[in-house]
């Protein structure tokens, strides 16, 4: 029998107050390991950056994809980041035989799908997702940087700091902020 081939998934963005969720699937080749693979959020962003292009050239299969702020507002940012997850694994070149994801929630696919808490610090194949999702991301809310720049975006990544929030009160919603989210909505 040949073997199983396990696909890595996980989401980043949902504590955020503005930009899309990402979601990465990631199927890892046995045969060609990435020392280092780890969280996302325990990495330092080079070393994230270096270990995303790793991912790329070694993994069998990888892909990203992501939900639209208007889906977050409109299904909810859990839902939405179920929604990323699927899409990211439908784009995957390779079926995988089981989908092991970070966190309590399974996205709804064709195959078996395996919840894991703290599932992208025990799991390699979710490690590895968590960094592409995570640098797809921050890529992302960069380029939102250089169209708001008044948010501060590239500094805190959408999330709701001080500075942010300060931001928020002093130039008003831009169309990429969640109005669904408390802090938004409030504003509004």
């Amino acid at each position: 029998m040949s073997e199983l081939i396990i696909c890595g998934v996980d989401e980043a963005g949902r504590g955020p107050l503005a930009g899309a969720v990402y979601a990465a699937a990631v199927i890892l080749n046995p045969a060609r390991p990435i020392p280092g693979l780890a969280d996302s959020k325990k990495l330092s962003e080079k070393k994230r950056d270096a270990l995303t292009l790793e991912i790329k050239q070694h993994a069998l299969a990888w892909a990203i994809a992501h939900s639209t702020v208007e889906e977050i507002d409109s299904i909810n940012i859990l839902q939405a980041s179920l929604l990323a997850m699927r899409r990211a694994v439908e784009q995957l070149g390779i079926q995988p035989h089981k989908l092991l994801v970070d966190g309590l929630h399974c996205p709804e696919v064709s195959m078996v799908a395996e919840a894991i808490v703290d599932g992208d610090s025990k799991v390699e194949a979710i490690s590895a997702a968590s960094i592409l999702a995570k640098t797809a991301r921050d890529k992302e809310l960069y380029a939102l940087d250089q169209q708001y720049p008044h948010y501060g975006f590239a500094k805190h990544k959408g999330y709701p700091t001080a500075f942010h929030m300060a931001m928020l009160i002093e130039h008003g919603v831009s169309p990429v902020h969640r109005r669904s989210y408390a802090p938004v909505k409030k504003l509004l």
